[in-house]
């Protein structure tokens, strides 16, 4: 009879097999089920051992999505700090801006129930930062910042590209994985901070 606190090679290779997608990026549930799957069942097992690494497992099984991040304020003062395995990236304004924006066209999304995708098109976006970015005549070179704006939230894995027929134009979903990085606390002082926002526009566009 085998020692059931022995693992068996396969236990082994099913550990690596959710570890290793974790650390390249998010593991969605929709895009990925065998290894989702993998992971609620392994999931203390990968707890412990990505804690080794000095990092922290986020994952919400009702959103289906899960990832790793370095934790924070756990050190003891006096140890060794382990090197930083998930960069942080900085953000410029009109990005970190655009964030805030969906976020919070997500709550309002959430809260009429209905679709649990929310999809919008990039008209819909254009219109929803067009007020907070200093003005300007040249509608062509906002839509291709905007543009610029909305590739960089997409590498970051808040938004996904749509292309459909029924969706010609440029349409795109928003990830409900946002919500784990701009929290309800923080979206609890947006309006004070999209004032903030508003200064910041207003006075680049006086600099100009």
């Amino acid at each position: 009879m085998e020692d059931p606190h022995i693992e068996s090679p396969a236990a082994g290779h099913d550990l690596s097999a959710v570890v290793v997608p974790l650390l390249k990026g998010v593991i969605y549930q929709e895009s990925d089920a065998a290894v989702w799957n993998a992971l609620l069942k392994l999931q203390a097992r990968v707890r412990d051992y990505i804690a080794v690494l000095g990092l922290e497992l986020t994952l919400d099984e009702a959103e289906g999505y899960a990832f790793v991040r370095s934790r924070t304020g756990d050190e003891e003062e006096g140890t060794a700090k382990l090197p930083r395995l998930v960069a942080r990236r900085p953000l410029s304004f009109p990005v970190s801006l655009l964030m805030a924006l969906l976020r919070k066209k997500l709550a309002e999304f959430d809260a009429g129930g209905g679709d649990t995708r929310l999809v919008l098109s990039r008209d819909d976006v254009v219109d929803m930062i067009r007020v907070f970015l200093p003005e300007s005549s040249n509608e062509a070179k906002l839509i291709d910042q905007v543009d610029t704006h909305l590739n960089k939230v997409a590498e970051l894995g808040f938004i996904r590209r749509l292309k459909t027929s029924a969706t010609p134009e440029a349409s795109f979903e928003v990830r409900r994985i946002l919500k784990a990085f701009v929290d309800a606390q923080w979206l609890s002082e947006f309006d004070a901070r999209l004032s903030a926002y508003r200064a910041l526009a207003q006075r680049g566009q006086r600099d100009e």
